[in-house]
């Protein structure tokens, strides 16, 4: 398998055979998470931290579960009763439980860019849970699988990814795989929602949803991220909804057997109705929290592998 990073901050630096390798590794993972017995020991004698400055649910749930599914003794760090509320430094922090020696250290930060400096700090491998509007590459990843899943391929695709694209890590990592990919994408959402010099990107940008919808193959809507919104980007959740609300009449434009997807927490009736959201016909969004744990399990089995690789070099390089 072709796989050479020793932590996952992000997508941008991963080739196209690289998500491959998770994608085709973690399609393994769906199989055993399927199982009556779903326990493996390809991470047994290690140990998994999960540091969560941000509230979660799908995500550090899917970590934990993936880590004791692979055989990991597994942490969950309570950040709100840690010494970083007595005012230590993230720095501080990590070299703190670098000396405890951990092998895994998952960590989801509200600063974009924090990860990666704390990535810096330590000897263990590090995954990025998400950290601010930076990047969630196993978000996009676990999206990617769910795509594949449902419409045989990850390439040659149109996709449209829907709402608040401006303050969203989950869109920026899922524009950059799909990307990666070579699919046609497009945003559509207001224009107050749009980041800046998007067109950078090689993407079609819509702000009517009809429009931007029509012959689409998949539908990702993107939650309001009201926490990170510092204005009045919106003039009412009401009509939000009415003009980039996905509903029944809005996915008609896309092709008939397009997939509607979130990454969640969905806000019903304010980015999605909630009939749709529950249309087992349409929606794969309950596929995507399925997907997350095995996609999880893929990353943290890859990047086990090389930690072994690496210090294996140089224990030999030690005895030379």
């Amino acid at each position: 398998m072709t796989f050479r990073a020793r932590h996952l901050l992000g997508i941008e630096h991963l080739a196209p055979l690289e998500i491959t390798t998770v994608l085709d590794l973690a399609d393994r993972y769906v199989d055993l998470n399927r199982r009556t017995v779903k326990q493996s020991d390809v991470l047994a004698g290690m140990t998994q931290i999960n540091m969560f400055f941000e509230n979660s649910t799908r995500t550090q749930a899917s970590f934990e579960l993936a880590g004791k599914r692979l055989g990991a003794d597994v942490m969950n760090m309570a950040v709100g009763q840690s010494s970083v509320k007595k005012g230590e430094t993230l720095i501080d922090t990590a070299l703190t439980l670098n000396a405890m020696h951990p092998d895994l250290l998952v960590v989801r930060h509200p600063s974009s860019g924090a990860v990666n400096l704390l990535a810096s700090k330590v000897n263990c491998a590090v995954l990025n849970a998400g950290d601010g509007r930076h990047e969630h590459p196993t978000q996009a990843l676990l999206d990617a699988l769910t795509i594949r899943r449902a419409k045989g391929r990850i390439q040659r695709l149109t996709i449209a990814i829907c709402g608040d694209i401006a303050h969203s890590r989950v869109a920026r990592s899922n524009l950059i795989l799909l990307g990666k990919m070579e699919n046609r994408i497009r945003l559509i959402g207001p224009p107050t929602l749009m980041p800046a010099g998007i067109g950078a990107f090689g993407v079609e940008v819509f702000d009517d949803m009809r429009k931007g919808l029509a012959g689409a193959d998949v539908v990702m809507m993107l939650r309001l991220q009201k926490e990170r919104m510092d204005g009045g980007f919106i003039p009412s959740e009401r009509e939000y909804y009415h003009r980039f609300g996905l509903d029944a009449e809005k996915l008609s434009h896309a092709k008939p057997d397009a997939i509607v997807m979130h990454p969640g927490p969905m806000n019903r009736g304010v980015e999605i109705d909630g009939d749709l959201a529950d249309d087992i016909n349409r929606s794969v969004i309950q596929d995507q929290v399925e997907m997350g744990v095995a996609v999880r399990m893929a990353c943290m089995d890859l990047l086990a592998r090389n930690l072994r690789a690496e210090r294996g070099r140089k224990i030999v390089g030690a005895m030379v």
